[in-house]
């Protein structure tokens, strides 16, 4: 089977764990709330309604894609340009094409930032390649201004993180709603994973506390995990309505959704 990602890439490895997965939903959602143009993510009223489910939704098409042959994947793909087409169309306007890659280039960032905060540091070959799966998706959506390379997408990077980040009315909503969805302590959980996980220049814009208190905790899950209790907490970590979702992260499959 001709694969949109070969079954031994470390894009598999880090999208095919439930933990890691819910990391990249954490500094999704921060960046999510901190971009200009927030405001088309609210324009169908869906995102404030149910911020968990919307989130969800868009790391559920990344599986799909990173896990489905290659015409599969490239369906999945054509099937969010579609989506964005119809919401543009709505409002009559286009989304601007510097919000498409900041959710392109978090993607990436989260993988690895994700994946390297729970296992280990990723090598400058593992990087490229998450760089170039993610790049492929870019160039199949007609993204115009994709990065040549992983040196040309860290320094595009840099520059989105300090230019198109704000926070404004539609960020101090997303976060109530975050907070209202999640209950206290899970969005005490959340601001905690995302002071460990998001860039400086996000950071200093976001209601994070200055230093998180779960750092050794991190290390005791290494362990849990270790005694195969991991499904168990992550499970536990969302409301019920989404344990379900949380529980299918873990070993994706296409058509387990």
């Amino acid at each position: 089977m001709d694969l949109f990602v070969p079954e031994d890439s470390i894009v598999r490895k880090i999208w095919g764990r439930g933990d890691t997965v819910l990391l990249i939903f954490a500094g999704a959602s921060a960046e999510f709330a901190l971009n200009k143009a927030v405001d088309w993510l609210y324009f169908t009223g869906r995102l404030p309604a149910d911020p968990l489910g919307r989130l969800f939704s868009t790391v559920t098409y990344a599986q799909k894609i990173v896990f489905s042959s290659r015409n599969k994947a490239l369906e999945s793909i054509d099937k969010i340009v579609s989506i964005h087409r119809g919401v543009e169309e709505q409002r009559a306007a286009s989304i601007p094409a510097a919000a498409y890659l900041d959710v392109l280039f978090l993607l990436i960032d989260y993988s690895i930032r994700s994946f390297e905060l729970l296992q280990r540091r990723l090598t400058r070959e593992e990087k490229t390649e998450i760089f170039a799966v993610f790049n492929r998706l870019g160039e199949r959506m007609g993204l115009a201004g994709l990065p040549g390379d992983l040196v040309a997408w860290e320094h595009d990077r840099k520059q989105h993180l300090q230019e198109n980040l704000v926070w404004g009315p539609f960020s101090a909503d997303l976060y109530q709603q975050y907070r209202k969805h999640l209950g206290a302590f899970r969005y005490w959980l959340l601001l905690q994973g995302q002071t460990l996980l998001v860039p400086p220049a996000a950071r200093r814009l976001l209601p994070l506390p200055a230093m998180a208190v779960i750092s050794p905790v991190i290390q005791l899950y290494k362990v849990v995990r270790l005694l195969r209790l991991d499904s168990w907490v992550r499970v536990a970590l969302l409301p019920k309505k989404f344990r379900a979702s949380v529980a299918a992260l873990d070993g994706y499959k296409p058509g387990t959704r």
